[in-house]
């Protein structure tokens, strides 16, 4: 099975003081150690408190995740948000029975953590159990505020059951939330964004009518000439197609329907 990689939304908080080098001092123009009068002494610089969490979340960036394993096992054992972090950093090394374990024990400590809820998700998606994948996706919905992340996976997880209308629906949902919700190309974050899809083909055709019917052209032909090349069937019904109506005299879309990709 062809798969996607998995993508998150990206840690907030990252200091700029933790990646920038540190800001020189102000210069005086006197040599002799004092100040002219008037001169107003330069606020101290407020030095950034680096926690361990924080390390941990800069080794995640640098897929370092046993690092930031190590990093994240040295906060409160009680912490949801550290033992979130600690499933996701597993999950990145693809070992899922870890983390699960550490999704299911942030659930534990807070019930209405939606984003251990959606990561926990993934794993069910990941294990095809697409059923119980939406069950959690939609759970996850009701403790937050509409996310395209998880409507996105919930569009995922209907695609791998076929049902193509649900999973259109939910894709448009997660478009309408962020324009660019499937391009996002991070590999770690506080929530797990599934790709995984079986039929690239029919996806990539999917993705293409959605972006077209959302006036993203551009995005459009590159999508449908995925799936061309990966040899969508009914390719001569293509044009005839209403999703792709206003792309009818684009120069770009009549060139690559005259190509006509071949399977690669």
């Amino acid at each position: 099975m062809s798969s996607f990689p998995f993508k998150s939304c990206v840690f907030s908080g990252l200091l700029l003081a933790v990646l920038l080098p540190a800001a020189q001092q102000p210069s005086s123009n006197l040599a002799s150690g004092f100040r002219a009068s008037g001169d107003v002494p330069a606020p101290a610089a407020a030095q950034p408190v680096i926690t361990n969490e924080l390390r941990g979340d800069i080794f995640m960036a640098r897929k370092m995740y046993r690092d930031a394993i190590d990093m994240y096992r040295t906060g409160p054992a009680d912490s949801a948000v550290l033992a979130n972090k600690i499933g996701i950093a597993f999950h990145q090394m693809s070992q899922l029975e870890l983390a699960r374990k550490n999704y299911q024990l942030a659930i534990k400590l807070n019930p209405r953590y939606s984003e251990a809820i959606n990561n926990l998700g993934t794993i069910a998606y990941s294990q095809k159990s697409y059923r119980r994948a939406i069950s959690l996706y939609k759970r996850a919905l009701r403790f937050t505020t509409p996310s395209a992340s998880i409507y996105s996976n919930l569009g995922s997880a209907y695609f791998a059951r076929k049902d193509y209308k649900q999973a259109t629906a939910y894709y448009q949902q997660a478009l309408q939330l962020d324009p660019d919700v499937f391009e996002h190309h991070s590999s770690f974050g506080t929530l797990m964004q599934e790709r995984d899809v079986e039929e690239r083909a029919i996806y990539h055709l999917y993705m293409a009518k959605m972006y077209a019917q959302n006036g993203s052209n551009e995005r459009a032909l590159i999508y449908l000439r995925k799936a061309l090349e990966e040899g969508v069937k009914d390719r001569e019904k293509i044009s005839k197609m209403p999703e792709f109506a206003s792309l009818k005299t684009d120069p770009g879309f009549l060139q690559l329907l005259a190509e006509n990709p071949k399977p690669l």
